[in-house]
C-alpha cells in the first residue's frame, strides 16, 4: 500500500488536520530532540478511536510504533517507516476517588503527581520529576529515588493486537526492573490506576520539592536527552562505572557524556542518532574493558539507519 493510500485511510479515522500528520520531524516528539522522520504520526482523541487506527493498521499490514512523550527514546537518522501512534494530551483525564488516582495512558507523570498531592494522597513523590507521561511509565516500569510504578500500580487498561481492551491487575503485568509484559504482548496502555496513602499535603509538596532540587542539582536538566542511558546493572551504578572508566565528558559529533551526570547521554546540539549510537557503543566497549561489567541501553531505540548515499 503506498503513502497516499494509508494517508486517506487514516483520514478517515482521524478527520482533523492537527492530529494527523505526514513526514513528522521525530526531533519535535522527543526529549532528545534528535531523528529523522515518520511517515504518519497520528494522535487518537479516544479509546474507541485508538482501536480503529490499530484495526485499520493491522488489517492492512501497515507498521505502526506506539510513544507516549519521547522521554525515553532514541529515533535513528532514518526515520520511523509506517505510522507512529503518538498517545498525549488527548487521552490525558486524570480522577482522584478516596485513595485511588486514575489517569489516561497521554497524561504526564508530574501532572498525576501533583493532582495526587493536591488531594493529600503520598507515595506518587517520586514520580514528579520523571518527564515521561503514564503509558510510558507503566510500559517501562518507571522509577527514581526509590520508588516506582510497581510500588503504586493496582490496574491498567490496555488495547490488545487483536482488538480487544483488556483489564491487567498488578501481577498480570509482570513488572521488573524497567520491564513489564506489554514488551511481550504488544499492548497499548490506555489507562492505569494506582493506589497510594493519606498524607499531609505540606508534607508531600516539600518532598516533591526537595527531589526536584536534588534533580536540578544532579542532572543536565538543560541539555535535550532521554534520560539515563544505561539501566542499572546489578550490584553497580552505571553513572559511577562510566566516570570511572574515564568517559566523562566523552564525546561523538553532538553527543557527549554529561559532564555533570555520567550516566546520562546528551545532545550539546545537533546531534545526530549516529553520533549518540557511537557514543554508546563507545562507552560499552570502555566500561566492559575496564570493570568487565556490560551496560545495557535503557533509552529505546527505534526506527532506521540512515542510509548512506
Amino acid at each position: 500500500m503506498d503513502l497516499d493510500e494509508i494517508y486517506r485511510k487514516l483520514k478517515e479515522l482521524v478527520p482533523e488536520e492537527s492530529r494527523l500528520l505526514r513526514n513528522a520531524d521525530m526531533r519535535d516528539y522527543t526529549t532528545f530532540r534528535i531523528g529523522g522522520p515518520a511517515d504518519f504520526l497520528v494522535r487518537p482523541a479516544s479509546e474507541k478511536e485508538m482501536a480503529g487506527i490499530l484495526g485499520c493498521l493491522r488489517g492492512n499490514h501497515i507498521p505502526y510504533t506506539v510513544m507516549g512523550n519521547g522521554s525515553n527514546i532514541l529515533v535513528l537518522d532514518g526515520g520511523i517507516r509506517g505510522v507512529v501512534i503518538r498517545v498525549g494530551r488527548d487521552m490525558a483525564e486524570i480522577s482522584v476517588e478516596r485513595d485511588c488516582v486514575t489517569a489516561g495512558a497521554g497524561a504526564l507523570l508530574s501532572a498525576v503527581s501533583s493532582a495526587a498531592a493536591s488531594a493529600g494522597l503520598t507515595g506518587m513523590e517520586f514520580a514528579a520529576g520523571i518527564p515521561g507521561s503514564v503509558g510510558g511509565a507503566v510500559f517501562m516500569n518507571a522509577g527514581a529515588y526509590g520508588g516506582e510504578m510497581s510500588q503504586i500500580l493496582v490496574s491498567c487498561r490496555a488495547l490488545l493486537p487483536d482488538g480487544t481492551i483488556r483489564e491487567f491487575g498488578r501481577e498480570e503485568m509482570k513488572l521488573g526492573y524497567r520491564r513489564s509484559v506489554f514488551a511481550e504482548n504488544g499492548g497499548i496502555i490506555l489507562s492505569c490506576t494506582v493506589r497510594l496513602a493519606e498524607g499531609r499535603q505540606e508534607e508531600i509538596l516539600a518532598r516533591m520539592k526537595d527531589l526536584a532540587a536534588r534533580r536540578t542539582e544532579k542532572q543536565p536538566l538543560n541539555l535535550p536527552s532521554a534520560g539515563s542511558t544505561f539501566k542499572r546493572p546489578e550490584g553497580y551504578f552505571a553513572g559511577k562505572l562510566i566516570e570511572e572508566a574515564g568517559c566523562r565528558g566523552l564525546a561523538a559529533g553532538g553527543a557527549r557524556v554529561s559532564q555533570k551526570h555520567a550516566g546520562f547521554v546528551v545532545n550539546e546540539g545537533g546531534a545526530s542518532a549516529e553520533d549518540v549510537m557511537t557514543l554508546i557503543n563507545l562507552v560499552r566497549m570502555t566500561v566492559r574493558d575496564h570493570s568487565g561489567v556490560e551496560l545495557e541501553p535503557e533509552v529505546r531505540i527505534i526506527g532506521e539507519r540512515k542510509r548512506q548515499s
